[in-house]
């Protein structure tokens, strides 16, 4: 069984306490401000109850687990408006990496980067990054109102612990909100709950808030590795920092390289050791990998629901697949030939009697291709055995036993947020882009070391030479395929919508073509825009 102390049977009971004025928070006009009842922090162990409300928003989007019927945002399906499926589906189907068969009202048009402002998905990941907001910022006025009421002894150390938490998790959702909108509503536990029109923040500004909040609460979370299983800790907000930073150049203009090694640094110096083996990162026992800094958790007793990890298994399984511990496939989504290339995988490779093709000299290329029954090429995007199947994530544990609390619908695997082989690729980059603070044969050192765990021993190495920001773009793909990092990868590279790299249907072009510029940002929901005049749409849209 999975040891996750914040248990997500709390938190199916702490949805409950928030459940009163979360109704207005949905893909209609976004209200910012959640209030809670007056008895709802009625004991000390309630905080900590509600805490775990706020994690849940990230694996659960609803009040009754699997069979839904109470969401927290409207408008949309309970199972489709999960905030990892909808985080998952714009940063990965819009890239070179994933796409979906299914006719699903818009869902086709991120592949094709033919979105546009009153795209449901869209509505519904960013009524879900400010629903996490709202409910961090209720939890935070409560722990400061406890504190001022008198809290003391452990209650104080377990409260200021607390808050740093939400704090933590408060600015995770406005990194996503910052790096896929842009210029956004913003609130925060100053803003009292009532009727009004929240400000608009600037991404500059937002970024400056992110920073300043990070900096100022990384002191009060616990030490690196040292917290419970699935809760931040010093690490998580020093890998946050380090992708705020790598990313300054596309969110500010100035790049901030030195500073993402400052606490690429302190991560890499911390207790996280490098997984022995790859696959194990994605298994159903994954919380037991030395590797994970940062994940979702998922639990098959107690997270049923069909968002998250339930949705990535079940969506990408199908055409003859095996199941790897589920029980059938919904044959949604699949890669396209493009990331297969990035392992020097065609389609001659695989063979009926071995469609995994077991051959892959990198190990981290984990696909099933059935030559007999699939196609390497897509020519009808509705069809899902056009393109190739990934069985990188699967629902049984390292050593081939049953996963943890096993279901045979829902998911044990938890998703790895932030994981130390990351971190590694991160230092390279911003070596290669100039930032002080680390050196060339040390990132070159750390990316063979990913490299020497793919291939089982040196075979697949690089030189000093061969180590270019152009390479590390393609390794980023073979390390972190599917992990929720493409989209953001590739804009930061310039290679997202208008620069040289072009995929299968990009821009609803079979062979791909490039997109406009102005999609590197996803556009404000129309919903809220026109309810907010404080809101300006973002260009293009």
């Amino acid at each position: 069984m999975k040891n996750i102390n914040i248990s997500y049977l709390l938190m199916l009971v702490a949805t409950v306490l928030f459940s009163s004025c979360i109704s207005d928070l949905d893909v209609e006009p976004i209200d910012p401000n959640v209030a809670t009842s007056n008895n709802v922090f009625e004991n000390e162990a309630a905080y900590k109850e509600a805490l775990a409300k706020i994690y849940a928003s990230y694996a659960i989007s609803g009040q009754k687990g699997s069979g839904g019927g109470d969401p927290d945002i409207a408008g949309i399906d309970e199972n489709f408006g999960n905030y990892l499926r909808q985080y998952w589906g714009l940063q990965e189907l819009s890239t070179d990496e994933a796409i979906i068969a299914w006719d699903d009202a818009t869902i086709k048009n991120f592949h094709w980067q033919t979105w546009a402002p009153n795209d449901v998905f869209i509505a519904a990941l960013y009524s879900r990054v400010f629903y996490s907001i709202s409910v961090a910022n209720e939890f935070i006025r409560n722990v400061d109102a406890a504190i001022e009421g008198g809290a003391s002894g452990q209650f104080l150390t377990d409260l200021n612990a607390y808050k740093a938490e939400a704090r933590f998790l408060r600015a995770f959702s406005y990194w996503h909100a910052i790096d896929m909108f842009g210029n956004v509503p913003f609130v925060t536990e100053e803003d009292l709950p009532g009727a009004f029109f929240p400000e608009r923040i600037t991404r500059s500004d937002l970024f400056t808030y992110i920073e300043t909040e990070l900096l100022d609460m990384q002191s009060s979370l616990v030490a690196a590795g040292a917290n419970e299983y699935a809760r931040a800790d010093q690490g998580a907000a020093w890998m946050l920092l380090a992708k705020l930073y790598l990313n300054a150049q596309v969110y500010t203009g100035t790049d901030r390289s030195t500073d993402a090694l400052t606490y690429l640094n302190q991560v890499i110096g911390a207790s996280y050791v490098i997984d022995p083996t790859y696959e194990n990162v994605f298994r159903a026992d994954n919380h037991l990998s030395s590797e994970i800094i940062f994940p979702l958790a998922f639990d098959g007793t107690n997270t049923q629901q069909f968002g998250g990890m339930t949705f990535l298994l079940h969506a990408s399984n199908g055409g003859g697949m095996p199941l790897n511990g589920i029980d059938g496939g919904w044959g949604g989504i699949r890669a396209i030939k493009d990331l297969a290339n990035k392992f020097g995988a065609s389609a001659s490779d695989f063979s009926s009697g071995d469609p995994e093709f077991s051959a892959i000299a990198d190990g981290r290329g984990m696909f099933y291709y059935d030559p007999s029954s699939w196609t390497w090429d897509i020519t009808n995007v509705g069809t899902f055995t056009e393109g190739v199947g990934v069985t990188k994530f699967k629902n049984i544990s390292s050593d081939g036993s049953a996963a943890p609390n096993a279901h045979p619908t829902f998911v044990s695997t938890d998703f790895p947020v932030f994981r130390l082989g990351d971190a590694y690729l991160m230092y390279a980059e911003a070596v290669l882009r100039g930032g002080s603070g680390g050196d060339a044969a040390t990132a070159l050192t750390y990316v063979n070391d990913l490299r020497e765990r793919a291939y089982g021993n040196t075979s697949g190495n690089i030189t000093s030479g061969e180590l270019t920001l152009d390479f590390l773009l393609e390794e980023r793909g073979r390390e972190l395929y599917w992990e929720g990092h493409r989209r953001t990868d590739l804009v930061r590279f310039g290679q997202f919508t208008n620069g040289s790299m072009v995929w299968e249907w990009k821009g609803n072009t079979q062979a791909g073509v490039a997109t406009d510029a102005f999609r590197n940002l996803y556009p404000i929901p129309s919903n809220d825009l026109n309810a907010n005049p404080n809101l300006i749409q973002n260009d293009g849209y």
